[in-house]
């Protein structure tokens, strides 16, 4: 694998021994078995030593409040800004545009969308207020990457994003399977999701990018923590891995692509193996984490998750629906509960928007399946 090396910050340095110090001795992973803090640092929230949680209703509710944007092209990723305003990535035109003011930040260069790769997902910098950094992953002509950018709202529309900067490449891409979700987890570090691009035998591969999720510092190194010496790759196994999100534990869940059988949601513990592909959805066998829930292709096809209310929010691209899926801990507190259902065609991205809202991203202008219109949104839900 190619990865380009870059010296650490000092900021990440430091984060770096924080994380470090906070690690078990038995390989390297973070303290709680599952990634989220260790019990020491949750037992002083009840007397009885372990803070209780709280299980959401077994059903919920789903409004639409309103709609952000319309008339957009192939939409992937979205990225909040603080203070308000939404950044959305194109996948086929590899612009970025912030939808609320109806302006093209301009065109991320090197972009060479085919199939199902191109622009794909965006994320903010941790230190977005002092740097004004937005990462993108996307696929060039020789690889998957991510890389970096300035964004100066101050110049005008279509000149606004800086050139980019390359923080990590090397991840394989193929016409299908490239993954594409980024995010920056409650840690500061970056994670994303990739694909095995068609060639199964990656995912099993832990030296190979495919087929993963990867956690990473701002620069593009292996986060201090990970269960792989001197590695990026944090949980193996998967086969297109299109959905990230954080519970308010701190705890990591990710939505994946099936092949004819079975989607998955999974809760990720460091260095868990997921299956693909000698399994897939639940009963894989022994070695193997099996799904907290599954759905059958034609009911979900997921895409991005977001945690809100208690519960993991699942946008289905083929099932043309949000499914709701209460938790307890890392299993499902009841079945899910799938909403919008052919109401607003294939769904491909949902964000926390805070409290009990959502955004979420539309993806019928992707060549896939039936369009519902010959555009995407953006929609605002209030959610329980």
């Amino acid at each position: 694998m190619i990865v380009q090396r870059r010296v650490v910050s000092a900021v990440t340095a430091a984060a770096a021994l924080l994380l470090t110090a906070g690690c078990s001795s038995d390989g390297g992973q973070p303290s709680g078995a599952d990634g989220s803090p260790s019990p020491s640092s949750t037992a002083a929230q009840s007397p009885s030593g372990s803070a209780a949680e709280q299980t959401p209703p077994a059903k919920g509710s789903v409004k639409a409040v309103r709609t952000v944007a319309t008339g957009l092209k192939s939409p992937w990723g979205l990225a909040p800004l603080p203070g308000g305003g939404l950044l959305v990535s194109s996948r086929d035109e590899a612009t970025i545009t912030r939808v609320d003011e109806k302006t093209e930040l301009g065109e991320v260069p090197g972009v060479a969308a085919s199939g199902e790769g191109g622009l794909l997902g965006i994320a903010l910098s941790p230190d977005y207020a002092s740097d004004h950094m937005v990462y993108a992953y996307f696929t060039s002509a020789s690889d998957n990457r991510i890389v970096r950018m300035r964004y100066d709202e101050k110049k005008p529309s279509g000149e606004q994003l800086g050139e980019p900067d390359t923080v990590f490449r090397g991840i394989p891409k193929g016409v299908i399977h490239n993954g594409g979700r980024i995010a920056f987890g409650p840690d500061g570090m970056l994670y994303a999701g990739t694909g095995e691009s068609g060639d199964t035998g990656l995912s099993q591969d832990k030296e190979s990018l495919g087929g993963k999720i990867l956690r990473m510092t701002p620069d593009g190194e292996p986060a201090p923590g990970n269960p792989f010496p001197d590695s990026v790759v944090y949980s193996y196994g998967h086969r297109n891995v299109q959905g990230l999100a954080w519970d308010d534990r701190q705890r990591l869940f990710a939505s994946e692509f099936g092949q004819e059988t079975w989607d998955e949601l999974n809760a990720i513990k460091p260095g868990d193996n997921y299956g693909w592909p000698e399994a897939e959805g639940k009963g894989g066998g022994s070695g193997f984490h099996d799904p907290l829930a599954q759905w059958s292709t034609d009911e979900a096809s997921p895409s991005g998750i977001a945690f809100a209310g208690g519960s993991v929010w699942m946008a289905g691209l083929r099932g043309e629906r949000l499914w709701r899926v209460p938790l307890k801990g890392t299993e499902a507190a009841a079945d899910p509960q799938a909403f919008l259902e052919g109401e607003y065609g294939r769904l491909r991205t949902v964000v926390a928007a805070g409290g009990d809202r959502l955004w979420l991203v539309t993806s019928n202008t992707d060549g896939r399946g039936d369009a519902k219109g010959d555009d995407d949104r953006v929609l605002e839900l209030r959610v329980t």
